[in-house]
Parts: C-alpha cells; structure tokens; sequence
C-alpha cells in the first residue's frame, strides 16, 4: 500500500483539487475522488462529521496541473437536472391552463 499523508480538513479550500482520492481517517472510505473540486458542501461536512484527518496518497494540484474534463461534465449535468426541476412547475401550470 502506497504511503498516505494526513491532511488536515481544516485547511481544505474551496476549489482544491488533489492528484489522488481523499480519504476518511479509516484509510478505507473516501471522502473526495482525485482531481474532483472542493464543494462547500465538503467543507460542511468536515466540521459537521468532526473529522480528525483525511488520508490522501496525492498532492494537492495547482493551477497548472491537468485536471480531467470531466469535471466540467458533471457541473453541467447539475445545472441540466435543476433546469428540469425549475421547468416542471412552468409545465404543470401550463397544464392547468389548458384545462380552465
């Protein structure tokens, strides 16, 4: 098994990315896919599970490492699911007025 550094979760940003998967303290459970974004919801999550330490085999990326496109991809995805969510109460108003 590759070495794995503790990462305090206190210094988690928003938006950092790392060469490898992020871990829980059980070394087993991961908390962050690599190269996947720090989400808020991340940072929530730390404090609000009070986790100790996250284990990682990776580095934290800078700007100008390469990070995959599929990122991107499922930022897109969010936006289209809520787009759908946000057009569905539009369809069912329509629906109502085509039966007045």
């Amino acid at each position: 098994m590759k070495n794995l550094n503790k990462i305090d979760p206190h210094e988690l940003k928003l938006g950092m990315r790392f060469s490898a998967p992020l871990f829980f303290d059980d070394g087993e459970s991961m908390f962050l896919a690599e190269e996947r974004a720090v989400k808020s919801y991340h940072l929530s999550a730390v404090v609000r599970w009070n986790v100790p330490y996250l284990l990682t085999y990776g580095h934290p990326l800078t700007g100008n490492e390469k990070v995959g496109a599929l990122e991107d991809l499922d930022d897109v995805e969010e936006l289209d699911s809520l787009e759908e969510i946000d057009g569905a109460g539009d369809l069912e108003e329509l629906d109502e007025l085509e039966d007045a």
